[in-house]
């Protein structure tokens, strides 16, 4: 008889065997699909999205890992060459912006008093050392990822990939030097995307007034200081309380400011806000700079970079601070009795995310991709806007949710032109150099002597937009571009559909005439217990690094999956987690058991019609997970495995055949079907729980086989 290895006769300790799993996985070198056994002729891809280095992982990014782990290990064990790419973001803005605080605090000095070759020196060791403990903590949380191909947004084959990038489009005439109205950061003195604007609810003034007693309308607003910048009113067309005002002109003193003022008709204006009729001010509202290229209006600037007043005839105006020019135009307002109303809203600020700073919309000199612009895409023309659209509307690419479809064709119609230019150091710089009034854009810097290389680096999202295609090697066409582009899933946070998402598509329909990934898988938010956003003001911080020791990571991992289908948010608290850490020393002590009561098995025999019966049931459910799997029903095949194991396999098949085998009654099919059951589920159950099943497997594989992450999902 066989003796029960000595392992399996203790409870299991997640911390005892992960790290060496770990270690034996990453040796074997199947993270790379090039040392996969058999014949493999199908790939399946996916690009990690790549985590900041500005920091360590969280839930979101675990939720993430599990989510993407699960999926490329069930394809390597469905005999895919299954490849996932690693890799990291430099986040330009968010590091820069965190190395400058730290050396303020530690130094008083900042950038410019360190120069830019010394700043950049910094901000890639940080950069270096955070992308260290980064990869650290994907390893931990069992990451299959193939770290022979790790990449890194800012390394030199990205930079290839983006100052060729840069100039293809330069050279189509879809990227341009132009002053339009951008998000401004007066703190960070950079524009900034979008995305890394935080919209913060604050109480505010809604302004009622007219600018002098000789003009006609009311209008309202909360930021006064603004008027003086005022070329228009608009109004709604159909608005008949203003009709026999519109085309009407008006020469005005405004706060000892003199306006020109002429009464215009948008169906862009609302008219049951305020008084329905909107003061318009092109230099600080995107929405107002595009109502002045409808009706071709005057643009002056009256904010600078610093959020001060500029160029005003009234000199009490000029230099102060947008708060203090509002309380001093409020007051002029009240002096005159032109202000008919205040009233106290609550409305939502645009700060920057990295430094706080409430953002100002002005007109500036920046480099800008063309969305709506037509140009020969593989002799058709066409616009990158409509190229976006269509690789969703053409369901070359499924978004799943597909609820989160309508969102994005919303998007790409409303899609401006991307303001691409930073005004910081760390980044990549733009390939273009001035020489007396001349612009050179090359991929390669000009050999003669006097060119000047323009100073702005790239926005974060150029990079990364080129994503699924660089880290496999673009511009080069190499085996691996052939390969394995289009990726097959892109798996992330519905948070950066548009703004990650859409840019990918937008760069690989643009250059390879080809979508970057056939699915889109969007998950939610992990939320607390109580379903709150996880914040350190709410001290609900869950760090997957503290989960993942104290209840292990098989446990934390079936945690972030079981019931959580795409899109959804997720209600992570330890007492989940808890129930897991049971599930997992429940399969231990179930395999435990079984090979106990088989120390005296042989060989498999064929099963008695009672036994046949409870293992054609259990394929049927076989079926069923592999179906789930396959479809990204992650929430449902998690829930089936750990209903099967626990409810039948355990309370069921487990129990009414314990005496047998001590009975000898039909003990060799009982034995067979024990073990049958064990193993298969010991593969299905992998993908999710990879450590406590690799470590079982040891027990339970039969001769000649290599590990459970490459052995055959069919079982």
């Amino acid at each position: 008889m066989k003796q029960l290895p000595e392992q399996l006769t203790k409870p299991y300790n997640p911390q005892s065997v992960e790290t060496e799993l770990y270690k034996t996985w990453e040796e074997s070198g199947y993270f790379n699909p090039d040392n996969l056994p058999g014949e493999r002729t199908e790939s399946f891809t996916i690009v990690l999205p790549p985590p900041n280095v500005t920091g360590t992982l969280h839930t979101g990014s675990a939720i993430m890992l599990a989510i993407q782990d699960s999926i490329i290990r069930f394809k390597r064990m469905r005999g895919y060459k299954a490849l996932w790419i690693p890799g990291t973001d430099h986040a330009a803005i968010a590091t820069q912006s965190k190395v400058e605080k730290e050396i303020y605090k530690k130094e008083g000095k900042n950038r410019h008093d360190l120069g830019r070759e010394e700043m950049l020196k910094r901000i890639n060791e940080f950069a270096l050392e955070s992308q260290n403990t980064i990869l650290s903590q994907m390893r931990s949380i069992g990451a299959s990822l193939d770290w022979s191909r790790l990449a890194f947004t800012l390394d030199e084959k990205r930079n290839l990939a983006v100052r060729t990038m840069f100039k293809k489009m330069y050279d189509d005439g879809l990227i341009y030097r132009g002053s339009r109205i951008v998000n401004w950061d007066p703190k960070g003195q950079t524009t900034i995307s979008d995305d890394e604007i935080v919209s913060e609810e604050r109480k505010a003034i809604l302004y009622t007034f007219k600018y002098s007693n000789d003009f006609p309308i009311a209008i309202s607003t909360t930021r006064p200081e603004t008027k003086v910048g005022d070329t228009a009113v608009a109004v709604h067309p159909e608005d008949e309380r203003y009709k026999d005002f519109i085309g009407n002109e008006y020469d005005l003193e405004f706060a000892g400011c003199p306006i020109h003022i002429k009464v215009i008709a948008d169906t862009a204006v609302e008219k049951d806000f305020g008084t329905g009729a909107l003061g318009v001010t092109p230099a600080h509202s995107i929405t107002d700079w595009e109502m002045a290229d409808r009706h071709s209006l005057p643009r002056p600037q009256v904010i600078n970079e610093y959020a001060k007043m500029v160029g005003l005839k009234n000199e009490e105006l000029n230099g102060k601070r947008v708060t203090d020019a509002r309380e001093y135009i409020v007051n002029w307002l009240k002096e005159n009795n032109l202000l008919t109303n205040e009233e106290e809203i609550t409305q939502n600020v645009p700060t920057a995310e990295r430094t706080g700073g409430v953002i100002e919309p002005l007109p500036k000199l920046q480099w800008f991709i063309a969305v709506n612009k037509s140009f020969n895409h593989f002799g058709n023309e066409i616009t990158l806007k409509k190229l976006m659209a269509a690789a969703v509307s053409s369901k070359a690419i499924n978004i799943l949710p597909d609820r989160f479809e309508k969102v994005y064709f919303h998007w790409t119609e409303n899609l401006r032109d991307w303001c691409i230019s930073r005004q910081i150091w760390y980044g990549h710089r733009i390939p273009v150099w001035y020489k007396e009034g001349k612009i050179y854009c090359d991929i390669n810097s000009p050999k003669e002597e006097g060119w000047e290389q323009d100073e702005d680096t790239l926005d974060t999202w150029f990079s990364s937009g080129l994503w699924t295609f660089s880290t496999l090697g673009w511009p080069d066409q190499t085996k691996d571009l052939k390969t394995y582009h289009p990726t097959d899933l892109l798996e992330t946070g519905h948070d950066i559909l548009f703004f990650w998402i859409a840019r990918m598509i937008l760069f690989s329909t643009y250059a390879l005439n080809e979508v970057p990934f056939k699915q889109v898988y969007l998950h939610g938010l992990v939320r607390d217990a109580k379903g709150r956003k996880m914040s350190k003001s709410l001290d609900n911080i869950l760090d997957p690094r503290d989960l993942s020791e104290k209840y292990g990571t098989d446990a934390l991992r079936m945690s972030l999956l079981v019931g959580n289908g795409p899109g959804n948010d997720l209600k992570l608290g330890e007492d989940k987690i808890k129930a897991y850490k049971l599930f997992a020393n429940k399969i231990w002590n179930a395999a435990r058991f079984v090979l106990e009561r088989t120390q005296d098995f042989e060989k498999e025999v064929n099963l008695i019609e009672e036994d046949q019966s409870v293992y054609e049931t259990w394929r049927e459910i076989h079926k069923d997970i592999t179906s789930d799997v396959e479809n990204y029903r992650l929430h449902l095949a998690t829930e089936k495995i750990y209903d099967y194991f626990w409810k039948v396999f355990c309370d069921e098949i487990i129990e009414t055949r314990k005496t047998r085998i001590l009975d000898d009654i039909d003990k060799a099919s009982a034995q067979t079907l024990l073990l049958k059951l064990l193993r298969e589920q010991l593969i299905v159950v992998h993908p999710f729980m990879p450590f406590i099943t690799e470590e079982l497997w040891k027990y339970v594989k039969k001769d000649g086989e290599g590990l459970l992450m490459i052995t055959n999902w069919n079982g």
